[in-house]
């Protein structure tokens, strides 16, 4: 990698860990904070599911810390111990978060369809993408290096970046659909929703900055191909 490249992923990577910190901070501290509706992780789920007219999404509870997200394929919300059974603001707002994609799933909310059908070649090109354009680079061993295969390697780069940005819209909208509901359900009152989001913004910003390092390390590859081109 180039002193450029490795300057990038270090900076985006400082970035990505105190946003990550910050957002475990908030969640924490929110994590303290009990909703004037008493209701656990599970219930403001399964609430929020019936209440959108949803009945065949299973909520369950799953291993790990922040480990909550939505399954479209296997149809369940998952949600961490802490969300599951916790009674708190953050439990609340990363319930209705998640429920928030059952609901552009349900809806088929056109940019989350788009990174469902996304997800197959996105998964393929974050596997081939590195190796390919180390081996386009010519470093590691890899030869002299070549313009078509590091071309090739930067396309299939650009895809993961492409999954990154239409990731940005729908993270954005499951959160707007989550904090809309928590207030006209009344499952939050005026103080604890604000908690709730900024709990919601600072975990939507772990995407933000995955998708500008992304983008950066995309141009950056770009530079590289221009530069070699006209020598």
């Amino acid at each position: 990698m180039t002193f450029g490249m490795i300057g990038i992923s270090l900076i985006f990577m400082v970035i990505g860990m105190l946003v990550q910190f910050r957002l475990k901070s908030k969640f924490k501290e929110y994590g303290e904070v009990p909703t004037s509706s008493g209701l656990s992780g599970r219930e403001v789920a399964e609430k929020m599911l019936k209440q959108n007219g949803i009945y065949d999404v299973q909520v369950v509870s799953v291993p790990g810390y922040l480990s909550d997200h939505y399954d479209p394929t296997k149809k369940t919300v998952n949600l961490s111990p802490e969300v599951y059974e916790g009674r708190n603001v953050a439990a609340a707002a990363v319930a209705a978060h998640e429920c928030g994609h059952a609901v552009q799933h349900a809806t088929a909310y056109s940019m989350l369809m788009l990174r469902s059908r996304l997800v197959p070649i996105t998964q393929i090109s974050t596997t081939l993408s590195q190796w390919v354009i180390i081996a386009g680079l010519g470093i590691l061993g890899f030869g002299n290096g070549n313009q078509t295969i590091l071309l090739i390697g930067i396309v299939l780069f650009a895809v993961s970046t492409l999954f990154a940005l239409v990731t940005l819209p729908v993270e954005f909208d499951a959160s707007a659909r989550a904090l809309k509901w928590l207030d006209t359900a009344n499952i939050t009152k005026p103080q604890e929703h604000d908690k709730a989001k900024d709990a919601l913004k600072w975990a939507a910003l772990t995407y933000v900055v995955a998708a500008l390092a992304s983008i950066a390390m995309l141009v950056q590859y770009i530079l590289i191909y221009q530069s070699r081109s006209r020598d």
